[in-house]
């Protein structure tokens, strides 16, 4: 019995990139491309009307970025896999886009047969990462952040709290960052300030500094 067709949408602001792409795609015998968008919010329409296995997505974009974008696709069609493309390899970038359930990356250097390679895992359940990405993400895992211990009783999303306060990004816009309510990242910064023992942002900042997250 042959194996069911992964249906193919692309998603990137050079119309050079997705053209490239579906005709590179039209060789592969069990891929078929079934739509391109230039920007998230074009994807997100193509979506509704078309029915995708795997959403093949650009990382930097206008109006809404692959991040942001993932992040919609994943809440809205959570069966759909996601592989993010880049020109970044840095580990933090990957985990962010994991964290917001991306199912592959690849960086913009890849061929055709690891395109290939990472449509066809991504669709059987597998994560798929570029070659080197994997490695560069477990090596900054082991490797120990300066003043770590400052934020060892700290939640991952209190981190990002507290990273985003640092920068002087108010709650509306930490929670449109975080894609959480404002009440929530009131919350996460009231328990920042009982955790570390401060009484006010600017002390939350000065921590945020001594532990690394901002320069």
């Amino acid at each position: 019995m042959a194996s069911p067709t992964i249906r193919v949408a692309l998603c990137d602001d050079h119309r050079i990139v997705t053209d490239g792409m579906q005709q590179m795609l039209s060789t592969v015998a069990g891929i078929e491309c079934i739509g391109a968008a230039q920007d998230g919010v074009a994807a997100l329409y193509l979506l509704e009307h078309v029915r995708a296995d795997v959403l093949l997505t650009d990382l930097d974009m206008p109006e809404m970025d692959g991040a942001q974008l993932t992040s919609r696709v994943k809440a809205k069609y959570p069966a759909l896999k996601v592989i993010v493309l880049s020109m970044h390899e840095e580990a933090a970038t990957v985990k962010q886009l994991l964290d917001l359930g991306a199912d592959g990356y690849l960086v913009k250097s890849a061929g055709k047969d690891e395109v290939v390679l990472a449509i066809q895992n991504v669709h059987a359940g597998r994560k798929h990462f570029s070659s080197g990405l994997l490695e560069s993400m477990m090596k900054q895992a082991t490797q120990p952040k300066p003043g770590s211990n400052l934020l060892k009783d700290l939640s991952e999303r209190e981190i990002e709290v507290l990273a985003a306060l640092a920068e002087g990004l108010g709650n509306k816009e930490i929670g449109e960052k975080l894609f959480i309510s404002p009440r929530t990242v009131d919350t996460h910064r009231t328990n920042l300030m009982k955790k570390l023992e401060t009484h006010n942002v600017a002390g939350l900042v000065r921590i945020a500094i001594a532990a690394g997250l901002v320069k």
